[in-house]
């Protein structure tokens, strides 16, 4: 039977490649594969199938709409102010409301002016604005003719995002009531900003003890280990089996309890998981919640929720454990826009986090007081939150700080579109895309996953491994094992069938697993996908059987 045309050597050598980097190389075999296909009909019928990219292939087009629509309206009140061939003067407040209602009345036919409307009679019914300054805030903002003042976020911004992250993530809980948030590009720069100001403000000293629950993205895996920061890292691992050769990916209370060790500092997550896209169970929840209340009260957490809103009734950790959290948001695979970089780092007003600033030696005290004292006569007292957005643009840009007012529009339209019937029922079809796509996907490799109503299905992680024990029984697995590497049935899948997939092992997850992004290739495709992986694990099969193998 065909095997890749790769030596083992080589394969392990690739195999020290990050997952991401390791998908150009699978990209480029894929290609190069095509490529060698002599007629147009052969070349169409092995098209390549990139399902290594979370970027989901889906757009949200109302609120997108609703804010072009709002730049119209922004640019006629720049040039009611000032108007000389291309230059307006900057929107004024006062009447602004008025002038937006008749700016409505006026373009009854104007792409996506309608929802736009509804946004703005949903926001100052449900959060009491004033019209005035909330419509002032959305034009002038539109034109991004000022730097974003606060700096953090605009303040009507994060009372509605706040409002949003009530809903989806705290499941209408009013512990979100007392989040501050820091609009930032993205759930990247939030990564960035956290770690940097933890070590900035002496909460994590190089060297420390911190925790992963795994497998989880591979950014969580790989900062830890740069020079800057050399923690030491405990793995929380989703080791659980529903039977034989189907993962639950489910956390073992053993594998919990070593958060309850006091000198694991922080535990990061992404909840729902990424590969495994299941959200955490009640039981690790309060499992968690019973650590911090007794054995490790101080323990800092980051989750990463970007993939909340695929699940029903979704309930982050910030919720139940507000003081020790920062939560991480990401608009980016719901809304389908990646490229707009919008996300927000929340952190509850009372939090563990200032409270070990607080308790810092006087000698860390004078140095942070030096590295703040420009910003406030009581560097002191400036909040952690605060500390992150100083920190983002190295203390002394402080004054020019903050995420970009039109995507800070742009986060806004989302949020409210979410509120409105209209966002609900795109949601609900989105949900629907992903898990017909995994339907599909199972559908062609005959494989079976566990069943979970907290399985956001935005990713799958499919064990190679385990499931040719549940096929053929442990011999068969053994011979893989000892046979061959674990990236191999990537290489032959880029190779032989031009489809790329990540490597769950460079996730930390089992190394024989492989991760399928569910959003990013049309429905079909994953049928497909599932066929050719079917294929690739039987010619493995045959190969086991033949003689002399």
């Amino acid at each position: 039977m065909p095997k890749t045309t790769f030596t083992r050597a080589e394969i392990q050598s690739f195999a020290r490649l990050s997952p991401f980097e390791l998908k150009d190389k699978f990209i480029g075999i894929a290609q190069a594969a095509q490529a060698d296909k002599p007629g147009q009909k052969e070349k169409s019928s092995a098209q390549m199938l990139n399902a290594g990219r979370g970027n989901p292939n889906w757009v949200a087009t109302g609120p997108r709409e609703a804010f072009h629509a709002l730049g119209y309206f922004a640019l006629a009140e720049s040039r009611r102010v000032w108007t000389a061939d291309n230059l307006g003067g900057m929107p004024e407040k006062p009447g602004s409301g008025e002038r937006f209602d008749a700016f409505v009345r006026g373009h009854p036919g104007l792409p996506g002016v309608e929802l736009l409307q509804k946004c703005v009679e949903y926001a100052v019914e449900r959060f009491g604005f004033d019209r005035d300054e909330f419509v002032h805030e959305l034009t002038d903002s539109s034109v991004g003719d000022n730097y974003p003042v606060p700096d953090r976020m605009l303040s009507h911004a994060q009372r509605i995002v706040r409002g949003y992250l009530a809903d989806e993530l705290y499941a209408g809980e009013p512990q979100a009531d007392g989040l501050s948030l820091f609009a930032t590009e993205g759930g990247t720069a939030a990564m960035c900003y956290i770690f940097d100001s933890l070590m900035k403000n002496g909460v994590l000293e190089k060297g420390d003890r911190i925790a992963l629950m795994v497998p989880v993205f591979t950014p969580y895996i790989e900062i830890p280990e740069l020079d800057t920061y050399e923690f030491d890292v405990v793995h929380v691992e989703a080791s659980l089996f529903a039977e034989t050769g189907v993962r639950e990916w489910r956390y073992p209370a053993e594998e919990v309890a070593k958060l309850a060790d006091p000198s694991v500092k922080l535990l990061c997550l992404v909840n729902p998981s990424n590969p495994p896209s299941l959200a955490l169970s009640r039981r690790v929840t309060d499992q968690i919640k019973d650590i911090v209340a007794t054995e490790n009260p101080n323990l800092l957490i980051v989750t990463d929720d970007v993939y909340g809103t695929f699940v029903e009734g979704f309930r982050s950790l910030a919720c139940d454990l507000p003081r020790n959290t920062l939560l991480v948001y990401s608009y980016s695979k719901h809304y389908g826009c990646t490229g707009w970089r919008l996300g927000v780092i929340g952190l509850h007003d009372d939090n563990v986090v200032d409270e070990l600033i607080a308790a810092l030696p006087d000698a860390e005290k004078r140095r942070l007081d030096s590295r703040y004292g420009t910003l406030s006569l009581e560097p002191g007292k400036i909040r952690f939150i605060d500390r992150l957005v100083a920190d983002s643009r190295q203390v002394a840009l402080n004054h020019t700080a903050g995420l970009s007012l039109p995507q800070q529009v742009m986060m806004v339209l989302f949020s409210l579109f979410d509120m409105l019937e209209e966002g609900q029922a795109y949601k609900a079809r989105i949900r629907a895309i992903v898990r017909q796509r995994l339907g599909l996907l199972l559908e062609g490799a005959h494989m079976k996953i566990a069943d979970d109503p907290q399985r956001a299905a935005y990713y799958i992680e499919l064990d190679l491994l385990a499931e040719a024990e549940r096929v053929h029984g442990k011999e068969f697995a053994d011979y893989l094992e000892q046979n061959y590497e674990p990236v191999d049935p990537l290489f032959r899948l880029a190779e032989q069938t031009s489809v790329v997939l990540l490597n769950g092992g460079g996730f930390d997850g089992p190394q024989w697993s492989v991760r399928v992004s569910l959003a990013n290739l049309d429905d079909l495709d994953y049928l497909k996908i599932g066929h050719h992986l079917r294929k690739i694990f039987n010619d493995y099969a045959e190969e086991w059987r033949a003689p002399n193998a």
